[in-house]
């Protein structure tokens, strides 16, 4: 735990404007490249126009600015950032494959994930103001936690090479510079420590701008830069009606629902080891029952007003936790100056645009640094529970193999039998409908498995990771470093 001594601005001290603005900004710079990399990766999966990425962008941006001033001033009151999260990233691509099969067009298939955040956002808000968060932590175990993380990642090797694949030599560069900066310079840079994928995303990015600039690369290739969208792009989206439910009505589907929900379990364990600790480096001790129960809930609010706005579900992030520690700057006002400054690069509409510009081999090079590190940051949760003991390591293994296969299953690859198909003839529809989209997505698998059986076979709160004894660790939570927050 920090000393109070050792701290600069301390919770409740209020820098001045123009100081505080440009540690804001250092929160800001911090988060932008986890942030951007969500929407960069769903909404051309959706097929979204590039007018139509820069409205995510934005409504992301908006969404975590409002996320992340509801949680410092109502919620922990503690200086945590909120910004997209990896957790969910399973589910939303379960919904939007649906949405491809069924003939949805982006619209559509956001209104589908809006839906299934609006539903787990109560739930969450629940969960969190009545207190229920203590006791459910018992029964989500790491042995829980860990397989579903990991399969986050793993879930998304897809994704990574094959868009890297649409250009090696810009995608490759990207890889190699995240690499460099995160793993050798920023052992003698404070710079690169901080901004280790934002740098290598901007001078991937200039290097293919150039390239396009120079003619190497004309329009259509993967890697050529085109700025024409930020041009023809509105300064502000001052509209209201481009603000709120910019994608439609939310429609809501159980299936889809239910594998959302089980991003935000996941989402509340990491979020309630953050809250540690955030508190501990802002000098502030354990925080309290009633603290965390504030946070968790507030953490509902800001994912309602995500799925309201058009973007997606929010949680705490890590990276800026550490920023905490680095700088010694714990004030919450200025946690609360950054949020407004994120409001306003959500209305700020060319910034949208801007970001929308980002060449798909460098979003693909950034997939395939970044999301063999969500796996690797489930194994670390894993870890925290004894793995020497053949009951964790069954129902762990279990978990994960069932979390890859069951889905296969599902999408019917395999020469042994038909899939499900055959299985879930004759269910009603919506029984149907609820076991197919859960059983599609790896992670609702993992989560279910892994919570019944980590519950009905008996075993110690230590050697379920719980508590810290066999480990011989001070008692204290575990700390959340999320997929794509730890490098973001």
């Amino acid at each position: 735990m920090a000393k109070a001594s050792d701290i600069l601005y301390p919770l409740d001290s209020r820098p001045p404007l123009g100081k505080a603005v440009i540690l804001a900004l250092q929160h800001v710079l911090t988060m932008f490249g986890s942030t951007v990399a969500v929407p960069l990766l769903l909404g051309p999966m959706m097929g979204m126009s590039p007018e139509q990425i820069a409205t995510l962008i934005s409504s992301v941006m908006l969404c975590s600015g409002l996320a992340t001033i509801v949680q410092a001033t109502f919620g922990s009151r503690l200086p945590i950032i909120q910004g997209v999260s990896f957790s969910f990233l399973a589910a939303f691509i379960a919904i939007i494959g649906f949405g491809k099969e069924n003939g949805l067009d982006p619209a559509g298939m956001m209104a589908m994930i809006a839906g299934s955040i609006i539903v787990g956002a109560v739930i969450e808000i629940v969960i969190g103001f009545s207190g229920l968060m203590g006791y459910l932590r018992r029964f989500l175990s790491p042995v829980v936690i860990g397989p579903v993380i990991m399969l986050i990642g793993l879930a998304l090797f897809q994704h990574g090479a094959p868009k890297a694949g649409t250009h090696w030599p810009i995608s490759g560069l990207t890889i190699l510079l995240v690499i460099v900066f995160s793993l050798v310079l920023s052992r003698r840079s404070r710079f690169f420590r901080i901004f280790p994928i934002l740098s290598a995303v901007v001078v991937a990015c200039a290097v293919a701008g150039f390239c396009s600039w120079m003619g190497v690369f004309e329009k259509g290739h993967p890697s050529f830069v085109s700025l024409e969208s930020v041009k023809s792009s509105p300064w502000l989206r001052a509209n209201p009606a481009e603000l709120i439910l910019p994608w439609g009505v939310p429609t809501f589907k159980m299936g889809f629902i239910v594998a959302v929900f089980a991003g935000f379990l996941a989402s509340m364990i990491e979020s309630f080891g953050d809250y540690h600790a955030c508190s501990y480096m802002a000098g502030g001790g354990e925080p309290t029952e009633k603290q965390i129960s504030r946070g968790i809930g507030c953490e509902g609010i800001g994912c309602l007003l995500t799925g309201m706005l058009g973007g997606f579900s929010s949680t705490s992030y890590s990276e800026n936790i550490g920023l905490v520690g680095l700088t010694k700057v714990a004030s919450r006002y200025v946690v609360q100056v950054a949020g407004v400054l994120l409001v306003l690069l959500g209305i700020f509409a060319k910034f949208g645009a801007f970001a929308a510009t980002i060449p798909g081999p460098v979003v693909g090079g950034l997939y395939c640094a970044l999301f063999g590190l969500i796996a690797a940051v489930g194994i670390q949760q894993l870890a925290k529970a004894d793995l020497s003991s053949d009951r964790n390591l069954f129902i762990a293994g279990f978990s994960l193999f069932m979390g890859l296969s069951v889905p296969a299953y599902f999408e019917g690859y395999t020469t042994y039998t038909p899939g499900a198909a055959a299985l879930l003839d004759g269910l009603p529809e919506g029984l149907r409908t609820t076991i197919d989209s859960v059983g599609r997505t790896g992670m609702a698998v993992a989560a279910l498995i892994g919570i019944v059986l980590d519950n009905v076979i008996a075993g110690t709160p230590a050697e379920r990771g719980l508590s810290t004894e066999h480990a011989g660790e001070p008692e204290a939570p575990f700390i959340h470093e999320d997929h794509a927050t730890k490098e973001g």
